[in-house]
């Protein structure tokens, strides 16, 4: 049995829990995440004390597995709705940019063509500068799309540049070191 399981999800002031069959939807002041759970697991809602108990339903493999796993992404769900998750990343290198159009991330890094990333529905991309801001309520959606991002010009080990996150440390490698004959 899963230790993280075992924990119950207390849920903060104005975040709501709703239970329909196997689906969750858990709404907050930043909206409304869904998620429907496996049947492996049983899930409850305690209204009076504001937690949500997670337990396995039967004792087979399959469930001690999906236990803390499906604890684990209610409370990402709760913690997204109430306080939200946030990606930061830098693009460095001389003359590149990024920014916001309509619903697209244009980065110009280095290559000849414009490299774009679609901005998926519940995230909000900012950039101020060399600084991208990728911001929501789904932890999943959000590091998906700061991960997207970053895979369009990787930091390379040699002079740093690259699109890397804000507190990422980039590893430096000497280079060519020529004899002197």
């Amino acid at each position: 049995m899963s230790r993280i399981g075992k924990k119950p999800i207390s849920l903060p002031d104005g975040v709501t829990v709703t239970l329909k069959e196997r689906q969750i939807a858990v709404k907050g002041k930043l909206g409304e995440l869904k998620f429907v759970h496996r049947p492996e697991v049983k899930v409850e809602v305690d209204q009076a004390a504001r937690q949500v108990v997670v337990q396995c339903a039967d004792a087979s493999k399959e469930g001690n597995a999906y236990h803390g796993t499906t604890r684990a992404l209610i409370n990402n769900m709760v913690t997204g709705v109430s306080e939200g998750y946030k990606k930061e990343l830098d693009v460095v290198g001389v003359g590149w940019t990024a920014q916001v159009q309509g619903g697209k991330v244009r980065l110009n890094v280095g290559y000849a063509d414009t490299k774009e990333v679609t901005i998926p529905a519940g995230v909000t991309v900012t950039v101020a500068g060399p600084r991208v801001t990728v911001v929501g309520a789904d932890k999943q959606a959000v590091g998906q799309t700061a991960a997207e991002i970053r895979a369009k010009r990787k930091p390379e080990p040699y002079n740093g540049k690259g699109i890397k996150y804000a507190d990422e440390v980039i590893v430096r490698k000497q280079g060519k070191a020529f004899g002197s004959a």
